[in-house]
């Protein structure tokens, strides 16, 4: 076997990139409820993500209350509604997309909601540098997000990123009472796995470029 094909192997055998290679998006969990030390460790997870500047924008909630998931699952439901109708589409199909994203929100026994706040990030006076600011505070907190997916993984939960809450962050702020400074970005449903899923990925020639 050549030094190539001996690393190769070696890398694959790596617990974090088995990691990597199993984890699926689940949408179906069991009612159990998901301890809190479970859930700090999540979040422990999430925090050591790297973050531009070392100044760690990402905020998350955690929701457990049936109300409160509820309250948002709502209000995220309307704004859908009212987009998917200025888009035309028909009514039969409008409520079968809301129907969905409710029923995934709360039959989930944790709803995490991250966030990003921009308080300790660089100012800039020009609109080009701000906004890079911006994308680099909502990369970190994608990264964040990254190594909460992997630790439920990892911890034997099912877990799936939507980033509906991008679409509706008024409908968010105000069903979590969130700080001013609190910018919703996406939300994790969290449970024990009551499902097992497949996926595939294109080849690495399809997305890579060599200079």
């Amino acid at each position: 076997m050549d030094r190539v094909e001996t690393i190769r192997e070696r890398v694959h055998e790596l617990n974090i990139v088995r990691l990597f290679r199993e984890r699926r998006s689940i949408r179906r969990y069991r009612p159990d409820a998901l301890p809190r030390p479970l859930l700090e460790m999540l979040l422990d997870a999430a925090i050591w993500a790297p973050s531009a500047h070392n100044r760690q924008p990402g905020r998350f909630v955690v929701v457990e209350n049936p109300a409160v998931k509820e309250s948002l699952a709502r209000a995220m439901g309307d704004q859908l509604r009212r987009d998917l109708a200025a888009d035309g589409l028909a009514a039969d199909r409008i409520e079968a997309d809301a129907g969905r994203s409710y029923a995934r929100m709360t039959s989930a026994p944790v709803v995490i909601v991250l966030c990003l706040s921009l308080v300790d990030m660089d100012v800039y006076p020009d609109e080009r540098r701000s906004q890079n600011e911006y994308l680099m505070a909502v990369q970190s907190a994608a990264m964040a997000g990254q190594n909460l997916l992997l630790a439920a993984h990892e911890a034997g939960l099912g877990a799936c990123w939507m980033c509906a809450p991008l679409f509706v962050p008024d409908g968010v702020r105000a069903a979590l009472s969130l700080p001013d400074d609190w910018q919703p970005q996406a939300l994790v449903t969290l449970g024990y796995p009551a499902e097992a899923r497949q996926k595939t990925r294109k080849p690495l020639e399809a997305s890579v470029i060599w200079r």
